[in-house]
């Protein structure tokens, strides 16, 4: 048998060499699953997520005197459904008033924050013009300034355009906000490639109209994120509303704030129009949740 014979068997002997059989520790490794310790935790988690809602269903289900009952039962009572048409139907409170400011204000808070946001951050991502860093340093530069210290001059200015009382001087101030910015300036850099924006120009498509038709679908998850997150976020403001409305016209929290400022506080009046106003964030939740952790999930990687 010559060199070149003897040669050639090794290599097919090496080429059809059966795959040495994985270990076991490699096998555990890729069949994993989570085990119980990870299930307890989860557990956890979801006990602690869970309790403040049960907390106020049980104290809204009951009377003025449970809260301070020394027996109290952790059984939840029957008199929800009394305590939550007293908060509807109370003249003082103006409860659908209310809702429907929390819900317009809200929704267009979102809405114009994701958009001008979206925008800002396609031009400091996509576009190259002087100053661009600078620009972008300070606008996430305003993020450390506290809400407090323009509250003064703010109310100043809207008092003196005629806004006060108005729920446009509850959404005018929060158009746009600095982390929308940031947020969709870091997405937008990874999520659109630069030759793609080249070939819409050579088509001749406008600065607006390769933002309208690529950077804006191709910024959907992380979008959908920030909308959601602005939403719950101006639904919850207490602050700025609680100054500059209204009592006859204002937010749903600063709507149930008027059900403990008498002497004697019911709280299970309270807590059952603070699980009433939760509601709508638990729907918005449940309907886009699935679009909420993709935007996460995408903005991490890409980020």
């Amino acid at each position: 048998m010559t060199t070149a014979t003897r040669t050639t068997a090794r290599d097919r002997v090496t080429t059809t060499a059966p795959t040495p059989p994985a270990s076991p520790r490699t096998r555990r490794v890729r069949g994993a699953r989570p085990g119980w310790f990870v299930y307890g935790c989860l557990g956890l988690v979801l006990a602690g997520s869970v309790f403040p809602f049960y907390w106020s269903f049980l104290i809204g289900s009951g009377d003025a005197y449970t809260l301070r009952d020394p027996h109290m039962s952790w059984i939840p009572g029957g008199n929800f459904l009394a305590n939550a048409l007293t908060v509807v139907n109370d003249p003082a409170l103006n409860f659908w008033k209310a809702l429907w400011n929390s819900v317009f204000t809200s929704a267009l808070i979102a809405l114009s924050v994701v958009f001008f946001s979206t925008l800002a951050g396609w031009a400091f991502a996509k576009l190259r013009f002087r100053g661009r860093g600078w620009l972008l340093a300070f606008v996430v530069g305003t993020m450390a300034v506290p809400t407090q210290l323009g509250v003064v001059p703010l109310y100043v200015l809207f008092n003196e355009l005629g806004w006060t009382g108005k729920t446009g001087a509850v959404i005018v101030p929060a158009l746009v906000s600095a982390f929308g910015v940031f947020w969709m300036t870091q997405y937008l850099q990874q999520a659109v490639p630069d030759e793609l924006i080249e070939a819409a120009r050579m088509d001749g498509a406008s600065s607006f109209r390769t933002f309208w038709t690529i950077g804006l679908p191709a910024a959907r998850p992380a979008a959908s994120m920030l909308g959601l997150f602005t939403f719950v976020s101006a639904w919850n403001n207490f602050f700025w509303p609680f100054i500059v409305l209204d009592r006859q016209d204002p937010t749903l929290p600063v709507a149930l704030s008027l059900l403990q400022s008498n002497h004697f506080v019911d709280y299970s009046i309270v807590l059952a129009g603070v699980l009433l106003s939760t509601i709508p964030l638990l729907i918005l939740f449940a309907g886009a949740g699935k679009q909420l952790v993709s935007g996460i999930m995408q903005g991490a990687v890409k980020g």
